[in-house]
């Protein structure tokens, strides 16, 4: 845990205070400690100061005394940022919590919203009109840092990735300058922010595609699980229709409110089932999944596309570690390495995330945007929590030797899923002739690597001395 004070930015409160229209929250006022907070435990950062940008001029001010005065600079949107890149110690944080606007045009289908909404507040008013944005599977994430890594989520293999339907953004440089960017105004800056991160500037704004949601299926599946179940589940999930994205969770049932006791602690799969389109053709596609095994819960039902996203506890920080991936295939053998190594593991809470891709992801070209795993067919996630510093460390060696042994010939990383992993894993996200096009791109807008606090792509000039 990370435990270091702040120390003085060269920026002084009074002269943030006075630079903008926004709430600056610095050490030893009330609201600190909980506008520090990240979504994951285990780091206690401490920023010089917190700024709750009040429109995009505020961000453009902060960020151009951030490079003036050479302090750091963090940008939060919902602060899940699993490295805590959100806020940073001694750092000034442009917080993005307050730019909450959001101009929905049900006829044209499009939405100007901006970056410190989360999923479920933009979700909730889009599926008012019968339309919806995909995002990711956590209510609570901002929608600045999931569409700026790319977007996988519950309407992925319907629509593509959140960045798939993005149509243009308003973005503040390190140079202070506010640009709206599309296909036609700075398109090589468009083309960096879908999948490229927060290496190029602070998003303010984003305009997205929205698509009928009027019809949703969706909720958790759990099944027992052992190689065959997870095997088939996977098998099933490839072989479904477009209209169906999954997200499932093989791991020891936790316990819940609706679940026998008699299963907690044994393995399961705890499916995310979202169909998007006819109703009882949707019912129509679970019974596959339903036939694998006797299904121990069953929520999938008719539903407005919002209530896929769960309640949540704003107490609750867990501290995990984890590893993001991509496979070719999930054969029994593959499966029962899963199973394996789950079942040999003490951890208090271990799970390996399947999300079986293609559809509208596959169809766009890989140079098409930044996020460049377009042929990638399986995203693998694993993760174990751990208690305090050294059973950290047992944990991350447990997940890096899981990894390892599921590791085919995908070698990609998706940059939202990414740890504190190192640069070479940075660049898995980002291979080959993509990441020297981001890099040279990030030469253009922010060649003193201003926005670093990231998965960083350092400027072409910086990664050639």
């Amino acid at each position: 845990m990370q435990t270091s004070p702040a120390r003085p930015s060269a920026v002084s409160i009074p002269e943030l205070r006075a630079a903008v229209r926004g709430r600056v929250i610095a050490p030893g006022d009330p609201e600190y400690d909980t506008a520090r907070s990240l979504f994951y435990g285990g780091m206690d950062r401490h920023p010089a100061a917190l700024v709750r940008v009040a429109d995009s001029a505020d961000v453009s001010r902060v960020v151009t005394l951030a490079r003036d005065s050479g302090s750091d600079l963090a940008v939060r949107s919902g602060g899940h940022s699993s490295v805590g890149h959100s806020v940073w110690d001694s750092s000034i944080v442009v917080d993005l919590a307050e730019l909450k606007g959001l101009d929905i045009d049900p006829s044209a289908r499009t939405a100007w919203a901006g970056t410190g909404l989360t999923a479920v507040e933009y979700s909730t008013s889009a599926a008012a009109h019968g339309l919806g944005t995909g995002f990711g599977d956590t209510g609570s994430v901002g929608i600045g840092g999931i569409t700026l890594g790319g977007g996988v989520g519950y309407l992925a293999r319907k629509h593509g990735l959140t960045i798939d339907s993005l149509l243009a953004a308003d973005v503040v440089t390190a140079d202070g300058q506010l640009l709206r960017t599309d296909a036609d105004n700075h398109p090589d800056l468009f083309w960096a922010i879908r999948g490229g991160g927060g290496n190029f500037g602070v998003a303010t704004r984003f305009q997205y595609r929205l698509h009928d949601v009027s019809g949703f299926v969706g909720g958790m599946l759990m099944l027992p699980a052992d190689a065959n179940v997870v095997a088939s589940f996977i098998e099933a999930a490839e072989a479904a229709p477009e209209e169906l994205t999954t997200i499932a969770n093989v791991m020891p049932a936790p316990p819940m409110p609706f679940l026998p006791a008699e299963h907690y602690g044994r393995l399961v799969v705890m499916a995310l089932m979202a169909w998007t389109g006819n109703p009882e053709a949707g019912n129509r596609a679970m019974a596959p999944f339903r036939a694998l095994a006797e299904p121990i819960v069953d929520m999938v039902q008719a539903m407005p596309y919002p209530q896929i996203y769960p309640p949540e506890d704003v107490s609750y920080h867990p501290t995990a570690v984890g590893r993001t991936m991509f496979v070719d295939s999930m054969d029994r053998d593959v499966a029962a390495t899963i199973v394996d190594y789950l079942e040999g593991s003490d951890a208090s809470l271990r799970a390996t995330q399947l999300r079986v891709l293609g559809g509208a992801v596959s169809r766009v070209p890989a140079g098409a945007t930044a996020y460049a795993h377009r042929a990638s067919r399986i995203m693998v996630n694993l993760a174990a929590f751990y208690e305090g510093p050294e059973d950290r460390g047992v944990r991350d060696a447990w997940v890096a030797r899981f990894a390892a042994a599921l590791r085919q010939g995908d070698e990609g990383a998706y940059v939202n899923f990414l740890n504190d992993e190192g640069g070479d894993r940075v660049r898995a996200a980002y291979p080959g002739a993509t990441w020297d096009r981001l890099s040279a791109i990030k030469a253009r807008y922010d060649p003193t690597n201003l926005f670093h606090l990231n998965q960083n792509i350092p400027p072409a000039s910086m990664a050639a001395r």
